[in-house]
Formats: C-alpha cells, sequence, structure tokens
C-alpha cells in the first residue's frame, strides 16, 4: 500500500479526475497529451500531489492522483486547468484555430469535470466493519 503519512495524520487518498475541453472539441494530439501531462505534474508536486495514471484523448483527460488531506480538489482542478491551458496556448499558438476554441472565446477547458474517489475498500465492505465496532458486551464500569 502507499500510504503517506504527515505530520498529525496517515493517509491514503486517491482520485480519478477527468477533464473535458470544451463543447467536446476533438483538439489534442499526442503531442499536446504529452504537454498536459508533463505540465499536469509540475502543478501536482506543487501541490504535494503524485500523479499516478494520465492519459486522454482528442477531447478529454484522465488523471488518477494520490493526495494529501490538506488539498482542496477544486483549488487543485483549478490550478491544473487555468495553468495547462494559458500553457497551452504559449506553446502551441495554433490550438487556437481549432473551432471549438475559437468559437469558445480562446477557453480549452470546459467549466465542469468529474472526481471520483477511489482505492481502498468498497462501500459496502466499510459499512459492515463500522457496523462491527460497536461495543458489544461493554458494561460500563462502576
Amino acid at each position: 500500500m502507499d500510504i503517506r503519512k504527515g505530520r498529525h495524520v496517515v493517509h491514503l487518498l486517491h482520485v480519478h479526475l477527468v477533464f473535458v475541453t470544451k463543447r467536446r472539441g476533438k483538439i489534442f494530439t499526442k503531442e499536446h497529451l504529452d504537454y498536459i501531462q508533463y505540465v499536469f505534474e509540475k502543478i501536482c508536486s506543487n501541490f504535494d500531489v503524485e500523479v499516478k495514471e494520465f492519459n486522454g484523448e482528442t477531447d478529454h483527460v484522465h488523471m488518477l492522483v494520490t493526495y494529501p488531506p490538506k488539498v482542496r480538489l477544486s483549488e487543485l482542478v483549478n490550478s491544473l486547468k487555468g495553468v495547462s491551458s494559458r500553457r497551452l496556448k504559449q506553446r502551441f499558438p495554433d490550438i487556437q484555430q481549432f473551432w471549438s476554441v475559437s468559437k469558445s472565446r480562446g477557453v480549452i477547458w470546459s467549466p465542469s469535470y468529474f472526481a471520483a474517489s477511489c482505492g481502498g475498500a468498497s462501500i459496502s465492505v466499510l459499512k459492515q466493519y463500522i457496523e462491527q465496532q460497536g461495543l458489544g458486551a461493554y458494561t460500563s464500569p462502576g
């Protein structure tokens, strides 16, 4: 297991993130995706987040990350989408010519995203474990 430790916490938090392009525009090439992965990994390291897996297609990207409890996912997502959009337009100015980007006033990412916690035991196993944590035959002292 990839259990991580902080000063006052032991944690194992994973999230699956999916970002979609604005208007589902098919704008990414392999070169774009490689650059997005590089940018995402740099941003994540600033947040003490580790990218476990990254992949994408012409109109969306998937990421699996492990993160500490101090990270607010919404802030991480805003940083990932904002910085990657800016850097993509700087590195690949021709990306602005795609129909979906030009029609969206230069916006690359949809404002929405998908986030799912993952890893560890299933919900049913956790519920059963918590149910079994009762005091059972406990009798109060005195």
